[in-house]
């Protein structure tokens, strides 16, 4: 039985709902980000002919603004969906992006990215914390020497301070109803998202496995990455911690 993230009809039911005109907006603001940790953390920025990986890719959001930007882009995603839609935007845009639909627990080009980025919690949905370290393995092996990755996700503490039971709201013509539960001693956070829109209902529950700042640090360990490992709170380069927006970890170089 194919896990819910590979199943193309959650992704064409929630993509508009996950990446509306305000996700996209904020694309230019979060590279900007990126290249200011990297000039901060390893003495240089991204431009002309920087190798970028975008592990979980989606819709190319990232994929497309390094490209304006003059890098050389491998974007990768499970799903072909996303993929064909990424394509069709970087044609439309002139922009030549390398799109590869793959499993990023498989994926391994050796030694081919300064830098590799996973971003808006796309990491931690796998079964077993075992296939989130094969994950990061595979982005290791992925690095030249001196590559970053960069992960963006919810950690544990965040998650904790900001709990709520769910939530309704409006969205894109759709009346959305959230629910949120703590599974175990906090080593998942489960979603359900419902969805009413024309007449339509979509259902889906998932489970996002929850690191703390330290935890995410010994899975980069045990998956290879030995150099400093720092964490920031959010892309404007703030500490992580009681005010921190999201965690944002920086390993390798």
């Amino acid at each position: 039985m194919a896990a819910w993230f590979e199943e193309t009809g959650f992704w064409e039911g929630y993509c508009p709902l996950m990446f509306d005109e305000k996700r996209w907006a904020e694309v230019p603001a979060v590279v900007d980000g990126i290249d200011g940790i990297l000039a901060k953390r390893a003495a240089r920025r991204i431009g002309p002919g920087t190798r970028v990986l975008d592990s979980c890719c989606g819709p190319g959001r990232h994929c497309l603004e390094f490209a304006r930007r003059g890098c050389r882009v491998t974007g990768v995603d499970l799903m072909e969906g996303f993929l064909a839609a990424a394509r069709e935007s970087a044609l439309a845009d002139g922009l030549e992006i390398d799109f590869v639909r793959g499993d990023i627990r498989e994926f391994v080009r050796s030694g081919s990215y300064e830098l590799a980025i996973n971003l808006f919690t796309s990491f931690g949905y796998f079964e077993s914390a075992a296939e989130d370290r094969s994950a990061l393995a595979a982005l290791h092996a992925c690095l030249a020497p001196g590559g970053i990755l960069m992960i963006e996700t919810n950690g544990k503490e965040t998650a904790a301070r900001d709990f709520i039971e769910g939530e309704w709201f409006e969205r894109d013509g759709a009346t959305i109803c959230t629910e949120f539960s703590v599974v175990g001693a906090w080593e998942y956070l489960r979603n359900r998202w419902l969805v009413l829109k024309d007449g339509e209902r979509l259902d889906r529950s998932f489970d996002l496995r929850l690191y703390s700042a330290v935890e995410l640090e010994s899975s980069l360990r045990a998956a290879g990455f030995g150099g400093a490992i720092d964490f920031y709170g959010d892309w404007d380069g703030r500490p992580y911690d009681q005010n921190a927006a999201s965690l944002i970890v920086v390993a390798g170089g």
